[in-house]
């Protein structure tokens, strides 16, 4: 789900800065439910399909999964039985998935730095540019790892494979409240409030 999220989220970015005029015509909540909607369906679809066909195999060698989670490419690989269709899936979905949207990716950030290139205004760049920064950063935590787990393969040591792996998985999903809330104007707003509020009542208690 999180290459998902990531993918929405580029589309948005894009939406805001490419057609800034006609974002809250494009970008409405009807529009994000049905793109929720249709991103949940797939990414579950996908997940039942790969339960199915690896619930049919068989394992009566090694129990011992090498990743930090019941991963479906290290359990599939444990099984006695032809594991032909798993294996397809887990050379599909990769491709299917995680590549086509880091495509898509890209070529939301190509179309938005032709957008940024006609913005005369300096100041007016870089403040289009800060909005992309969190989600730039969250892009490259999550498929770093996995491009080079992907490329390199099996000349990866195991515990390498595992590290970058919990980075793709975990990192993401961990920075999202710290990057999105954090640095939002009415989060440092709320912050600043507070502040006052204690450094006044703490003036009006030394009185």
């Amino acid at each position: 789900m999180q290459s998902f999220t990531l993918t929405v989220m580029s589309y948005d970015r894009c939406v805001a800065i490419c057609f800034p005029l006609r974002y809250n015509e494009i970008v409405t909540n009807k529009s994000m439910l049905v793109i929720t909607a249709v991103t949940w369906i797939i990414a579950g679809l996908a997940n039942v399909i790969a339960v199915i066909f690896i619930s049919r195999l068989s394992f009566c060698k090694s129990i011992v999964i090498n990743s930090y989670f019941c991963d479906h490419g290290p359990t599939f690989h444990l099984a006695c039985n032809d594991n032909t269709p798993s294996n397809v899936i887990g050379w599909t979905y990769p491709l299917v998935f995680h590549l086509f949207q880091l495509l898509f990716i890209i070529g939301t950030y190509i179309s938005i730095a032709r957008a940024l290139f006609k913005i005369a205004v300096a100041s007016e760049r870089l403040k289009a540019m800060k909005t992309c920064s969190a989600h730039l950063i969250l892009v490259s935590v999550y498929y770093f790892p996995l491009c080079i787990s992907f490329i390199l393969g099996s000349s990866i040591p195991q515990n390498i494979m595992i590290m970058n792996m919990c980075l793709a998985t975990v990192f993401p999903p961990m920075l999202n409240p710290i990057i999105y809330s954090l640095k939002t104007d009415e989060f440092r707003e709320s912050v600043k409030k507070l502040y006052k509020r204690k450094k006044i009542h703490i003036t009006v208690r030394n009185k």
